[in-house]
């Protein structure tokens, strides 16, 4: 395989580092965009980003003159939310954006209960204190913690950004306690029912990212072609010492389906 992406059918598309740094577009985002739309290759966005609500996202990338619906955005939210109802969970202590906790309140989760069943942790970038102390409390009693995903940071065009990864290793220090279960990317599932519901082969499939240990290990994880692109997290030293077996590496996507 290479970048022409030949007899590749539907991409999963990382956001933050991938398509755009922060409120800017990669260069060339919106031209392979376009070929994708040219050749009949569907196309998906994918975040573990878990700030925003499917709405917000949406709204994003209709000011980045990129057309999509709510079909279109894949969250580690939406595997968080189907987590939480397999195991029948109705009550949490959120860490957690306003959006995200609207996602939850609408499938009837409560985000701020004083008796909850779990402690959720997302990528709050309206973090506060009482959030995060109240939070501890319930840890230090025992609650436990699950986290929506393990990004340690967030790119962005001055640098990685403190992620939920990096959120739960102040939680670790604090209270000892490391969460029981962790959903989004490298979790196969995120792309794995779509892919079924498109009538497609994972094979026939590629996911473009810019991280080795969550997009390109759910590539590997799922069995779809894997294209690392280099305008976010990875390096070329990164992916080097990794060891990893990557399908195609890229500058960015820019170089993608010519």
């Amino acid at each position: 395989m290479d970048e022409s992406l030949n007899s590749v059918k539907a991409v999963f598309l990382d956001l933050d580092g991938t398509i755009y740094l922060g409120s800017d577009l990669i260069d060339g985002a919106l031209d392979f965009l376009k070929r994708c739309d040219e050749q009949g290759v569907k196309r998906f966005f994918l975040s573990n980003n878990s700030s925003r609500s499917v709405s917000q996202y949406v709204e994003k990338l209709h000011n980045l003159n990129i057309p999509c619906t709510s079909d279109d955005v894949l969250l580690s939210t939406h595997d968080l939310l189907s987590w939480l109802k397999k195991e029948n969970v109705s009550r949490t202590w959120a860490i957690a954006t306003k959006g995200m906790c609207e996602m939850m309140e609408e499938q009837g989760i409560t985000t701020r209960d004083n008796d909850p069943e779990y402690v959720v942790l997302g990528y709050d970038t309206e973090i506060n204190y009482e959030k995060i102390e109240i939070g501890s409390v319930h840890l230090h009693k025992g609650v436990p913690l699950v986290a929506s995903h393990p990004d340690m940071v967030c790119p962005s065009p001055n640098g990685g950004l403190p992620d939920v990864g990096a959120y739960l290793a102040m939680l670790k220090v604090t209270t000892g306690v490391d969460p029981i279960h962790i959903t989004g990317k490298p979790n196969p599932g995120m792309i794995m029912h779509k892919i079924e519901e498109l009538g497609l082969l994972p094979e026939q499939c590629a996911m473009v990212g810019d991280r080795l240990y969550t997009d390109m290990e759910m590539a590997a994880r799922a069995g779809c072609i894997s294209v690392l692109v280099l305008s976010g997290e990875a390096t070329l030293e990164d992916l080097e010492a990794s060891g990893m077996n990557i399908d195609v590496v890229v500058s960015s996507v820019d170089s993608l389906l010519r």
